[in-house]
């Protein structure tokens, strides 16, 4: 049985070291800041404009629409996603809050193929309160940059575009 030279397993111990720890590296690890997609979040001002800020509430859906090149997430308040989760029927709970926010969409620079959001375009909230003896819908609609109230409706039924919001399916969750 033959043995190779001492020289050539040391060649092949640097070849190999050097295949696995060449590519990594602090310059080739992006800083955090440049992971965080501030064009796509609620500044503290946008934020105070509205009557509450979405991006901390919990996830109820997503959507795509690629005509138009958007992405839009279903957020809600607790009791809200609570019920979203666990009925299958749209009359929400009294004290429910949800905000459909959507954002233009841009190519991803890191992944080849994928979107991320760009630009916030509108935030619609829907809000199930209670006078007494009445259930009562509020629609509010933000849009522009920056973002501006455009529409706001009250009623003792959901207005078509509450309703819109208030139809949308929470997403099945593993």
């Amino acid at each position: 049985m033959r043995f190779p030279s001492m020289p050539a397993c040391v060649a092949s111990a640097l070849i190999m070291s050097a295949a696995f720890s060449g590519c990594a590296g602090p310059a080739r690890v992006p800083p955090l800041a440049a992971t965080i997609n501030e064009g796509a979040s609620l500044s503290a001002a946008q934020s105070s404009a509205l009557p509450a800020n979405p991006l901390k509430w919990r996830i109820i859906t997503s959507s795509i629409d690629r005509q138009t090149s958007t992405m839009s997430t279903l957020y809600g308040n607790d009791t809200a996603v609570q019920y979203a989760r666990s009925n299958a029927k749209h009359d929400y709970p009294v004290g429910s809050q949800i905000a459909l926010v959507t954002w233009t969409r841009r190519d991803d620079p890191r992944y080849f193929g994928a979107k991320i959001p760009d630009h916030l375009k509108s935030i619609e909230f829907v809000s199930v309160s209670e006078l007494p003896g009445e259930t009562r819908f509020s629609y509010e609609k933000f849009e522009g940059t920056p973002l501006a109230q455009t529409r706001s409706e009250d009623s003792p039924n959901p207005s078509p575009s509450a309703q819109s919001l208030l139809n949308q399916r929470a997403a099945v969750l593993p």
